[in-house]
């Protein structure tokens, strides 16, 4: 199948579906009109629990292996949380006044940032920027790490780019499955990307060869 293919979508479980996130069996989403994070079966799209979120408007969420993380787009805070319990285990301030989502590369976190088009790499253990690039675009909504490269998603180009982490380059670039792409992740195969299509928010599992 080609890049950008749909091979499943199912109905997002709010309307204001943003992070999405990948711990190896299930998929996590944050959505920011109910203020809650999912636990979703990627199989059939049923929500398996969920709990509230620290944030009010959260739009970013990864996995570290062990814990969430959630990027609150109004407080302009980063969450480390509990999976189990929901439970904050600490915060520190995002690079910028804005947020949007985050992926955790096994070392440190990425944040794509809106605001001032950016990409940062953070150090978890402080919240210090690392470095940072120019994103693709200047809606850098979606972001994750497939073990090797960055894919962000573009909520205004509605693009989704393959990117080098070393230097920011565009590897490649595709269509977004739907008409507002927000939240990605990699799931060892394939991405899925939410998208906030009033009437109809959608998660969508997308093929990359």
């Amino acid at each position: 199948m080609a890049a950008g293919t749909v091979i499943q979508s199912f109905a997002a479980p709010g309307a204001g579906p943003y992070g999405l996130t990948f711990d190896g069996r299930f998929l996590w989403n944050t959505d920011s009109n109910t203020d809650r994070i999912y636990q979703i079966d990627p199989a059939t799209g049923r929500v398996i629990r969920s709990f509230a979120a620290p944030a009010n408007f959260g739009r970013g969420l990864t996995f570290d292996g062990r814990t969430l993380w959630l990027c609150d787009y109004v407080a302009a805070l980063i969450y480390q949380i509990d999976p189990a319990t929901g439970r904050v285990i600490r915060s520190f301030a995002t690079p910028t006044v804005y947020c949007y989502d985050l992926t955790f590369d096994g070392r440190a976190l990425w944040n794509s940032v809106p605001g001032t088009n950016r990409i940062y790499q953070i150090d978890p253990a402080t919240g210090r920027v690392i470095r940072s690039f120019a994103a693709p675009g200047v809606d850098p909504s979606g972001l994750t790490w497939d073990g090797r490269t960055l894919w962000n998603s573009d909520t205004t180009a509605h693009t989704i780019y393959q990117i080098d982490p070393a230097t920011g380059r565009v590897i490649r670039s595709f269509a977004a499955p739907g008409a507002n792409p927000t939240g990605l992740t990699w799931d060892g195969r394939t991405l899925w990307n939410s998208d906030i299509t009033a009437q109809s928010p959608l998660i969508y599992q997308v093929e990359v060869s």
